[in-house]
């Protein structure tokens, strides 16, 4: 069995919404997910709820560990279509329980309009505003899909080189689908993230300001080749 237990509050709206939903997910993919066992509740030495689940067997999928690349990104292609194809009636909209991942990126427009403007001088300000205005305006108004909200190697297990489970759901929900504007609001979620760490970190931590510095060029370069 394995416990996860919350490191943080923000975390905590998490646990009941995997206790809920994996279950109902579970029959309908194509491979292993986590699945419930009990769930603890808060006591004077730990203030949330945790959970008990079933232990899964795999490692995390290092490019090491994964014997073929294009057979492993077809087999979590065909995981995440899987879980796009689930009735999403009743599923949790984005929100706090998972930083509003599959919703609007409205939500993180003042954050990330303040991290450009303490940038203006280190980063190309101009191209970092248009990316953000493209994925403002790569709207979608149609019905929400499940999504997983973390497809990180992480959260990917191999066992004999195939991709053998996909975990923590903690991020999941029901919200926007991959479509014609994905990419747009793909480049703006990582721009956002990357701003917000550039600009809390520029004079404090090298490593991450070098690491955001980066991801900051290849969005944008992203985005001219895409124009």
């Amino acid at each position: 069995m394995l416990v996860r237990l919350p490191s943080a509050a923000a975390y905590s709206l998490q646990v009941e919404k995997e206790q809920r939903w994996l279950p109902r997910l579970a029959p309908l993919l194509p491979l292993p997910v986590p699945v419930p066992l009990a769930m603890g509740n808060p006591a004077d030495n730990y203030p949330w709820h945790w959970s008990v689940y079933r232990w899964i067997e795999g490692e995390t999928a290092t490019r090491e560990r994964i014997a073929s690349l294009p057979q492993f990104a077809a087999s979590l292609a065909r995981f995440l279509v899987a879980l796009q194809r689930i009735d999403p009636a009743g599923g949790p909209v984005p929100g706090q329980h998972n930083f509003f991942r599959g919703g609007p990126l409205s939500v993180y427009d003042g954050e990330t309009r303040q991290a450009i403007a303490a940038l203006d001088g280190r980063i190309d300000t101009s191209a970092a505003s248009a990316v953000w205005e493209a994925a403002l305006a790569a709207t979608w108004h149609g019905a929400p899909v499940w999504f997983h909200g973390d497809v990180s190697w992480g959260n990917l297990l191999v066992r004999q080189g195939r991709l053998s489970a996909v975990i923590d759901f903690g991020t999941s929900g029901a919200g926007l689908p991959a479509d014609e504007g994905m990419w747009a609001r793909g480049r703006g979620w990582t721009l956002w993230k990357a701003l917000i760490t550039l600009a809390g970190h520029i004079d404090v931590n090298p490593v991450e300001v070098e690491k955001s510095r980066r991801v900051i060029d290849e969005v944008l370069a992203d985005h001219q080749r895409a124009a």
